[in-house]
């Protein structure tokens, strides 16, 4: 990361990288809620001590989530990134930036999070981050998955360090494969556990590789990459800067049942947790409040949320201000998020649109609307922008 860069300069960018790919600061959610906050402990059995850091950070957010009353749901589901860094504060040693999505099952979630996060670490280090990833699966994964590992440690129990075997006897059997991964006698041997997903899982993971694919998103397959604990599930990934920069690094994946004690009913919550060493310890300095974005980005469709995630940097880098839902898949929940955003203008594209490479563009005071080209959308909006 660049030592000119200062921390207000990483909370400008996380907001605008939030802005386009539809996260909002929880900060704004939970103000819109002030007065109805009602705090409660931590779920029984829940000592933050417990966890390691990137769980524990994880669970401060969710209490923070319920404690305001969010209810996130399939139909209303919650897009939002979170920081310790506060603005008119010392900046922390290590800045934490938080991005979650609670209430979304699809592939499409953890598509638009590992988007998300890539751009926001892109443009911090003004670097291509290596994406790494890996699926943990589901119960049935990890049942099937501990049945192989328990075979793997008795023809190899001789040879493997106590840590490992200790782990595994206490049930333990992601955090003792995991020891195994830093050792290269050992890596290469280890049982995969995407050679045990379940039928969904693997449709999950599929789902997710798909949607990198089709929009341009490098990435490496990783069996090495393991969960940090038991309540991870399904897609992991890490993103890091080549080149030895260990000054920005992401962590994130499923962690259905980690969130469930927060909520009444199972919410579908996929995060990311990117750390930023920074050397800066000044008060930060306030990050200028952005206008309403002018345009706000409909989509219908799987063809047409492609689209709509390829254009999202393009969108960004040309400085044009819009938002969108990019995860939501009701229309009526990203026309109702749309009416708060009252923006002047709708781009508009589903399913013949994506296909077609065009966008629609509606003026809302008017009703007025006008067919533009992909290729030549940024343009356009520059004009009326």
């Amino acid at each position: 990361m660049p030592t000119t860069l200062l921390p207000s300069d990483v909370l400008k960018r996380a907001h605008a990288i939030g802005n386009y790919y539809g996260f909002a600061p929880l900060s704004t959610l939970t103000h819109a809620r002030r007065g109805q906050t009602v705090k409660a402990p931590y779920p029984d059995g829940y000592t933050l001590d417990s966890f390691e850091p990137s769980a524990k950070e994880v669970v401060g957010l969710l209490k923070q989530v319920r404690d305001a009353g969010l209810t996130p749901s399939a139909l209303q589901p919650l897009f939002f990134w979170h920081t310790n860094a506060a603005q008119g504060r010392p900046a922390p040693k290590q800045i934490v930036i938080q991005f979650h999505v609670l209430g979304v099952e699809h592939a499409i979630a953890d598509a638009v999070l590992i988007r998300a996060v890539r751009a926001l670490m892109q443009d911090l280090s003004k670097t291509d981050p290596k994406l790494r990833l890996n699926s943990m699966g589901d119960k049935e994964t990890r049942s099937r998955y501990a049945r192989e590992f328990s075979q793997f440690t008795r023809k190899h129990g001789a040879t493997l360090p106590s840590e490992c075997l200790e782990k595994a006897k206490d049930g333990n059997v992601i955090e003792a494969a995991s020891v195994l991964t830093c050792m290269k006698d050992f890596v290469d041997m280890l049982p995969s556990p995407t050679d045990h997903l379940s039928e969904a899982s693997r449709k999950h993971f599929e789902g997710v590789l798909e949607y990198l694919e089709t929009t341009d998103t490098p990435y490496e397959l990783a069996p090495d990459l393991l969960s940090h604990g038991n309540y991870w599930a399904e897609t992991c990934f890490d993103l890091s800067i080549p080149g030895g920069n260990n000054n920005v690094h992401a962590w994130g994946s499923r962690y259905n049942e980690l969130a469930r004690p927060f909520f009444k009913t199972a919410v579908h919550s996929v995060g990311a947790v990117i750390r930023i060493n920074t050397s800066n310890r000044e008060p930060i300095a306030p990050v200028k409040e952005r206008a309403a974005p002018r345009f706000v980005f409909v989509h219908i469709g799987d063809e047409a949320k492609r689209e709509s995630m390829k254009m999202a940097d393009d969108l960004r880098r040309a400085r044009i201000p819009m938002t969108q839902a990019m995860g939501v898949a009701s229309l009526s929940e990203q026309m109702r998020l749309a009416e708060t955003h009252n923006p002047q203008y709708l781009l508009i594209m589903g399913r013949k649109e994506a296909l077609e490479g065009n966008v629609i563009l509606r003026e809302r005071s008017t009703h007025t609307e006008t067919f533009i080209p992909l290729a030549s959308l940024i343009e356009r909006l520059k004009v009326v922008a």
